[in-house]
């Protein structure tokens, strides 16, 4: 085969190779789920061969071997039928015949060759609507009829492909089929070259396709809208899915609606209802795959109803109380639409706390008479719809309080209200359950006593001790000495019987303090002392000032009876309570903190 006809085959096989993948990269073979696969292919139609060789040999009585160029022969029919694996694979069984001029001539030409296979092989197809080009690959007899020769079958190869253009579902035109045929013969002795045929056939005709089922369903699109019922203002979700589209292509949405805007291109979207008027509403989807056929619409519809706002009820109980009792108010609230509904209240007196549907009615510091409470409710629309209703409470002013009864009386007189005095700077805060002398102690005593048998009769009184301290020291230190005093008179009461929860303590420090002129009053008053006692306590004022400083003053809650600041002049400790010098050093470069 000359270096010629080499070139020639091998231009025509990397065309084929190019128009297939030219096709290939044009053709989706996404396209081909349009039209079933079938499962069988017949083709017939007419066939050239060029074998692309010379043709050597050694005829009968001859000495020599005569060489000859195989002529191209356009004479030649073929047939093949394919049976589908899926859509890309098939398996082909085909054969072809090419047969001689027919003319009669001695001597016999050996360049009039008939040729004609039958091989089996693979072939790959990538399928479109329209087009279906192939490669083959396929393996077989051949068998070279030269004139002047005998005729030899050899094992052959073909290799090629081709182009299917489809005329309907079952017929498509085989616009070209070349194939790249190898095989080889020998006529003559092993002295003699061998034929090699590098040829080409070339085929055109038509491809009778059946089996493989009925084509798919066309896409569809179903909508819904939920809910499809719904009030103004409220959201509409509509949602498009489609059927019988291509999974390996994406799906666009597009809606659009009547008398209402739609939003998005996705496969559900909301819709915005406010502000339209009752009446029904239609949206509608178009899908579409990008496809020829590809393409499917639906629509769904949804009706704004009338809304209807709620209704509510509420009743007081007990509709009358005592001025600073409590009303309990029970709404009772519904919707006609379903909605979530939320309550408030309002009220021309008194106060209303407590949300839901009970709340309560405080009537602390209302005056006598009635007072009207409105119950509110709004459904959760936006705006909302809303409901009142009233009821009132009568307030009754109380009765007047009973006279005391006798023995109430003798205790409250009797109730030893003394205030309470301490040692300079005591007690500390190393020991603060110490600093109450005896006199005080035995004070303590007998107010323990006398309030235990008043909270029999009067269980919510309290006592409220009151500490205090004299004005020298620091704001800080005076603060935490005076509270150290208050504890440790409560602590005393504690240990003889006095509940913990009956005492209300505050600690002044060095606030509100005695001036001299008050102390002066009080020696005055004190009846137990005799004139000289009192001119001996005048001319030491200073000191008794401080000293009358130093205490707990106590105060009973329901009377408000505060305790008698007498100093106890007479005590056996009076000359520890006077005294100026305390328990605690000072700092040395600080004033005094002594009490």
């Amino acid at each position: 085969m000359s270096s010629h006809l080499k070139g020639y085959f091998a231009r025509v096989l990397v065309a084929l190779l190019a128009m297939f993948a030219l096709l290939c990269a044009l053709a989706s073979p996404a396209a081909a789920q349009n039209q079933p696969v079938p499962k069988w292919e017949l083709y017939g139609g007419y066939s050239f061969f060029d074998p692309g060789a010379n043709i050597t040999g050694t005829l009968p009585g001859a000495l020599l071997p005569l060489t000859s160029r195989l002529e191209s022969n356009p004479r030649g029919a073929g047939v093949s039928i394919t049976y589908n694996i899926d859509q890309w694979i098939g398996l082909t069984l085909d054969t072809s015949t090419h047969w001689g001029s027919g003319e009669i001539t001695l001597p016999k030409r050996i360049d009039d060759t008939a040729f004609s296979s039958l091989s089996f092989g693979p072939k790959i197809t990538l399928r479109h609507e329209r087009f279906a080009p192939f490669l083959e690959v396929l393996v077989g007899d051949h068998r070279l009829m030269p004139d002047a020769f005998h005729d030899v079958d050899k094992l052959g190869v073909m290799i090629g492909g081709g182009l299917d253009v489809n005329l309907s579902r079952h017929v498509a035109l085989r616009l070209i089929r070349a194939d790249y045929v190898l095989s080889n013969y020998r006529y003559g002795n092993s002295g003699v070259p061998s034929t090699e045929i590098r040829g080409l056939r070339a085929q055109t005709g038509l491809v009778y396709m059946f089996g493989g089922g009925e084509p798919p369903a066309p896409p569809t699109a179903a909508c819904s809208v939920q809910p499809s019922e719904v009030f103004a203002g409220e959201t509409v979700t509509a949602t498009a899915r489609g059927s019988n589209f291509n999974p390996k292509r994406t799906v666009k949405y597009d809606w659009n609606g009547t008398g209402v805007k739609v939003a998005g291109s996705d496969a559900s979207v909301q819709i915005d209802t406010t502000g339209l008027q009752l009446g029904s509403y239609a949206v509608t989807a178009n899908l579409n795959e990008g496809g020829k056929h590809g393409f499917a619409s639906c629509s769904a519809r949804f009706t704004v109803k009338e809304p209807h706002p709620p209704v509510i009820s509420c009743l007081a109980d007990p509709e009358r109380v005592r001025t600073g009792g409590n009303s309990t108010i029970h709404s009772t609230a519904s919707s006609p639409d379903g909605r979530r509904l939320i309550y408030s209240y309002t009220s021309s007196a008194g106060e209303v706390s407590g949300n839901g549907d009970t709340v309560t009615l405080n009537t602390r510091d209302a005056q006598p008479g009635r007072i009207t409470v409105t119950c509110n409710v709004n459904d959760d629309r936006v705006p909302p719809l809303t409901a009142s209703s009233t009821t009132s409470v009568l307030v009754e002013a109380p009765p007047p309080p009973p006279a005391p009864a006798p023995e109430i009386k003798q205790l409250e007189a009797k109730l030893a209200l003394h205030s309470i005095y301490f040692p300079t700077a005591r007690p500390t805060a190393e020991n603060p359950e110490g600093g109450l002398v005896d006199s005080q102690a035995e004070i303590l005593k007998a107010l323990a006593e006398d309030f235990k048998s008043y909270l029999k009769y009067k269980p919510d009184a309290h006592l409220i001790l009151g500490g205090h301290a004299d004005p020298r020291g620091s704001a800080e230190y005076n603060k935490g000495l005076t509270q150290r005093r208050v504890d440790r008179a409560k602590n005393f009461l504690v240990e003889h019987g006095v509940p913990g929860d009956h005492f209300e303590t505050r600690s002044f420090g060095k606030e509100n303090q005695l001036t001299a002129d008050q102390i002066k009053e009080l020696i005055a008053q004190d009846p137990d002392m005799s004139p000289a006692d009192r001119q001996k306590m005048l001319n030491n004022l200073q000191v008794m000032v401080l000293a009358n400083n130093r205490r707990v003053d106590v105060t009973l809650s329901t009377t408000g009876q505060q305790s008698t600041r007498l100093y106890p002049f007479n005590a056996k400790d009076f000359l520890a309570l006077i005294s100026i010098k305390g328990g605690e050093k000072k700092p040395a470069d600080t004033k005094k903190r002594k009490k």
